[in-house]
């Protein structure tokens, strides 16, 4: 696995950020901000195009796995993303179509992978759902291993509409599950995994997965968290895993008013365990990702589960009495269960569930 954030380069950088539960959100300086309501988000400084940072994850996460060029070759690619980079400035140049589609086949063509890939624009679950697939697939035996990517890079089009929307927190701190939230904050989220069906020395296993739709609203959650319930009922249940087993939850909680609908799942789903299993959200410290928020965070929590550290829930102030789950504040805890699910959710109410176990 590979990934990029605010938090740094490389995998361990995340994991490290989110156990040190610091917020690292600054004024914007990758383009011009200056008539926004908010000014802020999780950006690393330096970075490429989408494109050149996409290719380097892969390929350090193909060579994390050892893949070979002939494996590799026969490798297909997943990748999560909005659409094509350029897409809003020419449909085509070279006479190569600039479709999301175009850019996965580029993506591919550039590290080496399968020809043949999927493409995930489903907004904050698209990232999650490739998981979902390319897992559900290697059970079905019809692979056996799948490089799934996932990048967002903060941009001024996404920013300035979920500003216009008033979705940004306008006090420049993303607060998951607290009272006084105020919005999500945006962040950059670049990263890939290699999965693999019998893996040698995987680091986790993708063990479960849930998704699910709410049918509610074209964009608010759906109050009772009846979907994201489902979701995580499903990766529960295809895993054998009784909800008092779970030890950790990174949820999708990005500090807006979804976060009470999430708590709502999260006992409809764990029943009376909800209140005993430790929850966090890891956007508190690297922001919201978009498209690529579901693999980053994926990666934390394989992360934590392995090393037995959780992450903390950052920005916290007090409690909401809508959301009452046992929050890792102040200090990272220590794991008790090799069990964590990955929570996100989208709008227009798809929500995923993904279910790792440690190894």
């Amino acid at each position: 696995m590979a990934a990029i954030s605010v938090l740094g380069r490389g995998a361990h950088a995340q994991l490290a950020g989110g156990l040190a539960g610091a917020t690292a959100f600054t004024p914007v300086r990758r383009f011009d901000v200056d008539r926004r309501r908010v000014t802020v988000a999780a950006t690393l400084p330096d970075t490429g195009s989408l494109g050149d940072e996409l290719a380097g994850v892969v390929r350090e996460a193909c060579e994390q796995a050892g893949l070979s060029p002939a494996q590799r070759a026969a490798t297909p690619l997943f990748l999560a993303v909005h659409g094509h980079p350029h897409a809003g400035r020419e449909s085509e140049v070279d006479g190569r179509p600039r479709s999301a589609a175009a850019f996965a086949a580029e993506l591919a063509e550039r590290t080496g992978l399968r020809a043949a890939t999927r493409v995930y624009t489903c907004a904050c679950v698209s990232a999650s759902t490739a998981v979902a697939d390319a897992a559900a697939l290697m059970r079905l035996g019809r692979a056996d291993r799948v490089v799934v990517a996932a990048g967002y890079l903060v941009e001024p089009d996404q920013f300035a509409l979920f500003d216009a929307g008033r979705a940004l927190a306008a006090d420049g701190v993303a607060r998951p599950f607290s009272a006084g939230r105020g919005g999500l904050l945006l962040g950059d989220a670049v990263s890939a995994v290699v999965l693999e069906a019998g893996a040698a020395d995987p680091l986790a296993e993708v063990i479960g997965w849930g998704r699910a739709g709410d049918a509610f609203h074209t964009v608010r959650p759906d109050p009772e968290g009846g979907g994201l319930a489902r979701a995580i009922g499903a990766a529960l249940g295809r895993a054998g895993i009784a909800p008092d087993e779970v030890g950790y939850v990174n949820a999708n909680a990005s500090g807006a008013e979804g976060d009470a609908a999430e708590a709502a799942a999260l006992h409809r789903a764990l029943g009376p365990a909800a209140a005993r299993v430790p929850v966090s959200s890891t956007k508190s410290v690297h922001g919201h990702g978009l498209e690529g928020s579901g693999l980053l965070e994926l990666i934390v929590t394989a992360q934590a589960a392995h090393a037995g550290k959780l992450p903390v829930n950052a920005g916290y102030l007090e409690p909401d009495p809508a959301c009452e789950l046992d929050l890792i504040t102040g200090a990272p805890r220590e794991a008790t269960s090799p069990y964590a699910l990955s929570l996100n959710a989208a709008f227009g109410g798809a929500n995923t569930a993904l279910l790792v176990r440690a190894s």
